[in-house]
């Protein structure tokens, strides 16, 4: 076989495995929700807590907690990076972080990878050490 019937083999293969990998992404992937929606979200800190509710459009939960001002962070490479909640700034050099979790279960994505369905429940929650 030619060199450059290697490359074009190689090509192909490339792209079969590219669309694959896409249509395996896009079965997978969290559903979002459109429309009006009314989630609770649980804030426990290290001296207080309370819980706030959100009626918004947004598909995303990180979009609905910057919007309603509940957090601060840090974009990066996996999105929205919570540093900050309700006003309150995780100490690093403590080794503190914001926990997110839905009905008690940790969330594997970052805020703004999680969609949101009408009457959800997350929890984000102080947590020390590593």
């Amino acid at each position: 076989m030619g060199k450059k019937k290697k490359i074009i083999l190689s090509l192909v293969v490339l792209a079969v495995v590219a669309a694959a990998l896409a249509g395996v992404y896009f079965l997978t992937r969290p559903q979002t929700h459109q429309g009006a929606k009314h989630i609770t979200v649980d804030l426990v800190g290290k001296e207080s807590s309370r819980t706030v509710q959100i009626d918004t459009d947004e598909e995303m939960l990180g979009a609905a907690l910057v919007n309603e001002q509940l957090v601060e962070g840090d974009q990066g490479e996996f999105g929205l990076f919570i540093t900050t909640v309700d006003g309150y700034t995780a100490d690093a050099d403590a080794q503190e972080w914001w926990c997110l979790t839905k009905g008690g279960e940790y969330v594997n994505t970052s805020a703004d990878s999680t969609p949101i369905a009408d009457g959800d429940q997350f929890e984000l929650t102080l947590k020390t050490g590593w």
